[in-house]
């Protein structure tokens, strides 16, 4: 080769390829993703406190609203002798006997009040029409719970939802309902508001121990 390059008129010597240099890098160590450094790790007591204002953080809301949302489930109270609670008028005031006798002077008049644990109940005037009967008859359906209203003309109760019928007393005297409606104690208190409280004894209509108890 060189003598063919000589006999050309060139120098072998510049074809002669030059050493290649070779660069040499520092490896710097390569630290994964998300790794910390002794000294960016929270030592114990940086991390208990850290755990301590996430679980105030937390904690003092959860605290505030369980006491509003365990009221929501305590049915609303009354006072009066007994222990009773008031009715109620469609404004949430107390029913008193003076202003019940004046709206239903005539006997036998029934009209709804809210009653134990609020549902509607059906109040009495008695027969003298000096007072009321002695037990207020609740007025939700004993078939799917519709409200059943006083059919005056008729002296019964008639539930519009399945054609289901109840007596003056609230017994049931037409199905599909199964049942006769509830009953609740009716009594004046000594400051002259109507009390309501649980009838647990027997059913008077009936002869049989309350299904509602």
């Amino acid at each position: 080769m060189a003598f063919l390059l000589a006999k050309q008129g060139l120098n072998p010597a510049f074809f002669k390829s030059a050493p290649k240099r070779v660069s040499r890098r520092t490896v710097q160590p390569v630290r994964a993703a998300g790794a910390a450094s002794a000294e960016e790790v929270p030592d114990m007591n940086k991390r208990n406190i850290m755990n301590l204002v996430l679980a105030g953080g937390v904690g003092l809301p959860a605290v505030s609203l369980a006491g509003p949302f365990a009221y929501f489930f305590v049915p609303p109270g009354g006072g009066g002798d007994g222990g009773g609670q008031s009715a109620k008028d469609i404004l949430g005031a107390d029913v008193t006997i003076k202003q019940w006798l004046q709206g239903h002077p005539q006997p036998g008049s029934r009209e709804l009040a809210q009653g134990l644990k609020g549902d509607p109940t059906y109040l009495v005037t008695n027969q003298e029409g000096s007072g009321i009967e002695p037990y207020g008859i609740n007025a939700v359906c004993t078939h799917l719970g519709c409200v059943v209203p006083w059919a005056a003309a008729e002296n019964k109760f008639k539930c519009p939802c399945h054609g289901s019928q109840y007596n003056a007393e609230g017994k049931v005297v037409r199905g599909p309902a199964p049942l006769s409606l509830a009953l609740a104690h009716a009594d004046v208190s000594d400051t002259g508001v109507i009390l309501f409280s649980p009838w647990t004894e027997t059913d008077f209509r009936t002869g049989t121990e309350p299904w509602w108890s």
